[in-house]
């Protein structure tokens, strides 16, 4: 067991580096995802114009994006520590819910913003 490792994590048997290395590479892909999510947040917050009329606009778009990057972030490593378990203990992995809430959550983003752009732009006439 290593040093740095809970009793558990070591449990089953050592998988094949290759598996182990996918996984890790996808967690990383979904740390990637997080980051971008949290930053496109953030420039959503600080770099776009604000909507006429609609005060609440551009904080709802980014704290949307931003709680989503954190959401991410979290899930994504509950998910890469039950697929290493499922690995070392020869089960299969888990389906992944990830995608389906990354597509859920930013096509409600998308529309958001551009149902605010439209009233927006009718409102300022």
């Amino acid at each position: 067991m290593s040093d740095h490792a809970t009793p558990h994590a070591d449990q089953g048997t050592e998988p094949d580096a290759r598996f182990t290395l996918a996984n890790e590479r996808t967690f990383l892909a979904w740390s990637r995802t997080s980051l971008a999510l949290v930053v496109g947040g953030l420039a959503v917050a600080q770099l776009l114009p604000p909507f006429a009329r609609v005060p609440w606009g551009r904080p709802a778009i980014a704290t949307l994006l931003i709680l989503l990057g954190a959401v991410v972030s979290a899930l994504s490593y509950f998910e890469w520590k039950a697929n290493q378990r499922a690995l070392r203990l020869g089960a299969p992995l888990s389906r992944s819910y990830l995608p389906r809430i990354l597509a859920f959550t930013i096509t409600v983003v998308a529309l958001l913003a551009g149902a605010v752009d439209i009233y927006s732009r009718v409102a300022s006439r």
